[in-house]
């Protein structure tokens, strides 16, 4: 996966098999424009590469930014999910991966959402059985990853390209990759249904504590300086033009969430982990919890850079058509956050 900083942008449409719905649908949640919203609806998974804004969200970060505005949250197991509930109107904003950030982006003609901040980079890994120690040794293997065409669907299919072996969208080829929910890939990889996966924390640090898996190979090295989002916060275009200091409310709300983190890491994972309880109805291990929160560097910075890398990722292994990608990142709401808080701007792409 080496970066290509001088490609122009050009990045995936529609991938055959995620046929979203259209766009007609989306309207504002105030019927006033300029107006505030009587509601701004977030949408995030239970992952640990989203924990600013689950612990935001616990914390009542969002909330003390809102005002008036309530915040209505909706979880969700993967990025293509969360793009049509986006499309449909069901959500206004969402921590989401790069993937289906870009597809839907693609889908949209350019329409439907901005990227208007960055959220976490790494922690993600292919944790595999014991008894697999090298590429070669994958042929004929089963493996799972958490919704097809999603961030890690991706980086697996171009790892499996790279080295030589095929894997279909249909389940065959040298690897068969069978997509589900990160918890169902946990219990299968428990019970020997599936040989390994590629997955975000916390479910990395989970199947090599809990099913005794070993990493393969962790994203970071495949990776120019060991960075590459992971997580991004995106918002429907029409929700920014109408509502652009709702968003802005929501960024104040990330940003106290990353400071905190930044300041008491050890109560930060304690948050986490009885939001994740409460949402899940399982908690982390203690200590797979520390040891998974190592593996994630959080941050504001989208990484551009990385993303448009990322949508090459999915042309070059079919899943995608090119598209232009001009457009797709509006910082401002980001960078007048930052301005009011002495720190520096993130530059555009």
């Amino acid at each position: 996966m080496k970066q290509n900083a001088s490609w122009a942008r050009k990045a995936i449409a529609i991938p055959v098999i995620l046929l979203l719905t259209g766009c007609s649908g989306l309207q504002s949640t105030s019927s006033v424009a300029g107006a505030g919203p009587d509601s701004v609806r977030l949408g995030y998974f239970p992952n640990l590469t989203h924990a600013p804004a689950l612990i935001a969200d616990a914390k009542g970060f969002y909330a003390e930014h809102l005002g008036a505005t309530n915040l209505e949250v909706s979880t969700f197991n993967a990025g293509p999910s969360t793009i049509e509930a986006l499309f449909s109107g069901a959500i206004d904003m969402a921590v989401i991966g790069p993937n289906p950030t870009i597809n839907g982006y693609a889908q949209s003609g350019g329409e439907a959402l901005r990227v208007v901040a960055g959220v976490a980079s790494g922690g993600a890994a292919l944790v595999v059985r014991p008894g697999i120690e090298s590429v070669s040794e994958l042929k004929g293997s089963t493996l799972a990853t958490p919704q097809l065409g999603n961030t890690q669907d991706v980086a697996l299919r171009t790892w499996l390209a790279g080295e030589g072996l095929s894997a279909d969208t249909e389940g065959g080829g040298d690897v068969s990759i069978m997509p589900q929910e990160n918890a169902a890939a946990l219990q299968a990889f428990n019970s020997g249904q599936i040989d390994g996966a590629w997955v975000p924390e916390p479910w990395l640090t989970r199947l090599v504590e809990e099913g005794g898996g070993q990493v393969l190979v962790d994203e970071r090295e495949l990776w120019p300086n060991g960075a590459f989002i992971v997580a991004n916060v995106i918002v429907r275009a029409e929700f920014l033009e109408d509502h652009p200091d709702t968003v802005e409310a929501v960024i104040e709300g990330h940003l106290d969430s990353l400071d905190f983190i930044a300041k008491s890491p050890d109560e930060a994972r304690s948050v986490f982990n009885t939001k994740m309880d409460a949402i899940t109805g399982q908690s982390i291990n203690d200590e797979y919890l520390v040891e998974a929160w190592e593996n994630v560097d959080f941050l504001y910075d989208p990484l551009p850079d990385t993303l448009f890398t990322g949508a090459e990722h999915a042309v070059a292994v079919g899943l995608l058509n090119e598209v232009d990608l001009d457009g797709i990142y509006d910082l401002g709401p980001l960078n007048r956050v930052l301005e009011s808080r002495n720190l520096e701007p993130v530059a555009s792409p």
